[in-house]
């Protein structure tokens, strides 16, 4: 199996490329700027141009949509949340899926079983409204929809797409606070893309399987 991944300079990224390298898969790992990744930044259309033109049309049978910011965490509601800000993570977490889907595509295609798997977050869903992080909240509430829309569109193309909530993890974005080590989330997230089918497909689901409320 070949899999892609964005974002995987660090964090949950770096932690899966190295469980799917470890088992024996083909893993292409992909980040802006880091030794041993294929340059990629999803927010630059020429980037993710040029990642799809260098795989020369190699199969895809797992793209993993990882890459993405989240700038936000102590910004004030009276003065922060400048505008510029909001540009730059809607363009990492939501356009920066759909750029790096939308180039893929030819590559998911050629797969016998191909599979897209997003990384959104609880934070988009609906059903959670603690206020604060604004825009992160509501870049990961789009990404969830364009997963669901997505499903919709590639299911007669023979594409699953899942959406995850990987847990609140300890690393740089989740901090030592949180409530699950890298191990247990990229564990059950793998148990999740390996389960993911179009049965199944649209799915929001949580790293240890629940689903989760959109």
């Amino acid at each position: 199996m070949t899999i892609l991944i964005t974002g995987a300079n660090r964090g949950i990224g770096k932690a899966l490329s190295e469980a799917y390298a470890g088992r024996g898969e083909t893993v292409i790992s992909t980040a802006r700027s880091a030794e041993g990744c294929a340059p990629l930044d999803v927010a630059d259309p020429a980037s993710v141009t040029a990642l799809a033109k260098g795989l020369d049309g190699q199969a895809i049978d797992l793209l993993i949509c990882n890459a993405g910011v989240y700038p936000d965490k102590d910004q004030s509601l009276d003065t922060g949340y400048p505008p510029e800000m909001w540009a730059e993570v809607f363009a990492v977490n939501v356009t920066g899926v759909f750029l790096t889907v939308q180039a893929l595509l030819p590559n998911l295609s050629k797969s016998a079983a191909p599979k897209i798997a997003i990384i959104s977050s609880q934070m988009g869903s609906d059903t959670r409204a603690p206020g604060g992080s604004y825009i992160y909240r509501a870049s990961k509430a789009a990404a969830l929809n364009l997963g669901r829309n997505l499903a919709t569109d590639l299911r007669p193309r023979g594409i699953a797409v899942g959406i995850y909530h990987p847990g609140w993890v300890r690393t740089d974005m989740g901090t030592e606070a949180a409530d699950i080590g890298l191990d247990d989330s990229v564990s059950g997230l793998i148990a999740r893309f390996d389960a993911l089918s179009l049965e199944t497909t649209g799915c929001f689901e949580t790293w240890d399987g629940r689903p989760h409320p959109f």
